[in-house]
């Protein structure tokens, strides 16, 4: 179980490292979201660059072009797709119903990774399963009763603006979904690629498609931000790419090697969970009752999966009692 503990704290901390792009949008609030995706992956891409260039011709002469191939699609799914879905998803459709469907991100990944040889059956993870839905529902109920006073209805179906967001939300989901179970694939099958360097190595890839992702960003986007703007700015996805993209990735991955797959997905919710502490801290408030039962419930969840995971004691061959 030494290696599940270690596996679930770097999970957690790199929940608590991913859980500050939340924060990202009320810091440089004058920055449109897609401004921010392009700043912080091309100073993703930068400090990589910089990072892994002391190894780069080991690293590149043990990589062939399915590595680079498998790096270019990851890079497009978990970085550059999936934040720009999920972006457009909380402008269009809202925050409200944006979290209600990312939030089962744990339970897609974790009815995928059961299909594993030797996984967990899912019938021992309906526990954790229940609870994470749960809490991500009490989430979504919190956010829903704030917003539902401003909804007016018309009887005429869901308006296009809704039904849009939804669908970037769906979107969203399935493009981490993919990614995050491709990653753990490919980290144990590169066996002589560490963590680290594979998280740096979508790093360079993901700053080469945040070039193209920074001409609509910012030529095409108004602007008249003044000196100050622009230093918050890049104040913010700097410390988004170190702290989120490098040390927040670097972490995931290292998880991923040491968890199954089926636990792997339960640790999404810590992003979760950190995203809503940071919330409480920016807002200087206590949690609600459904915030609070929302963390009890997401903290169950991965306790639960935990125990799910432990391995069995060897049964001891019954000695027959002295006569």
């Amino acid at each position: 179980m030494g290696t599940t503990w270690l596996g679930v704290a770097c999970g957690i901390v790199a929940g608590a490292m991913w859980g500050l792009v939340f924060l990202a949008p009320e810091l440089a609030s004058a920055f449109t979201p897609l401004q921010l995706a392009a700043g912080r992956y091309l100073a993703y891409g930068l400090f990589a660059v910089l990072l892994v260039a002391p190894r780069w011709r080991t690293l590149r002469a043990g990589l062939g072009r399915r590595e680079w191939w498998a790096l270019a699609w990851l890079s497009l799914l978990g970085n550059i797709l999936y934040y720009a879905l999920l972006a457009t998803a909380v402008q269009v459709g809202g925050m409200a119903m944006t979290s209600l469907v990312i939030g089962f991100l744990p339970v897609a990944v974790t009815v995928i990774g059961s299909r594993d040889h030797g996984a967990v059956p899912v019938r021992k993870l309906v526990p954790s399963l229940l609870l994470g839905a749960t809490g991500i529902l009490c989430i979504g109920w919190q956010s829903l009763s704030g917003s539902l006073g401003g909804v007016s209805g018309d009887g005429r179906g869901i308006p296009v603006a809704e039904l849009t967001g939804l669908l970037c939300a769906v979107g969203a989901l399935v493009s981490w979904t993919v990614y995050a179970v491709g990653n753990s694939r490919w980290l144990a099958r590169l066996g002589h690629v560490s963590a680290h360097d594979w998280s740096l190595l979508t790093g360079v890839v993901t700053g080469a498609q945040a070039l193209l992702l920074a001409v609509p960003a910012f030529l095409f986007t108004p602007s008249g931000h003044a000196a100050a703007d622009w230093l918050r700015f890049a104040a913010v996805v700097t410390g988004l790419a170190i702290l989120a993209s490098i040390v927040g990735n670097a972490l995931w991955n290292r998880m991923s090697r040491l968890l199954p797959l089926t636990l792997v997905g339960q640790m999404i919710l810590f992003e979760t969970l950190f995203a809503l502490l940071y919330g409480f801290l920016w807002e200087q408030r206590l949690p609600t009752g459904m915030e609070l039962a929302a963390l009890v419930c997401v903290t169950g969840s991965v306790l639960s999966c935990v125990a799910a995971h432990r391995p069995k004691p060897p049964e001891t061959a019954r000695q027959p009692a002295p006569a």
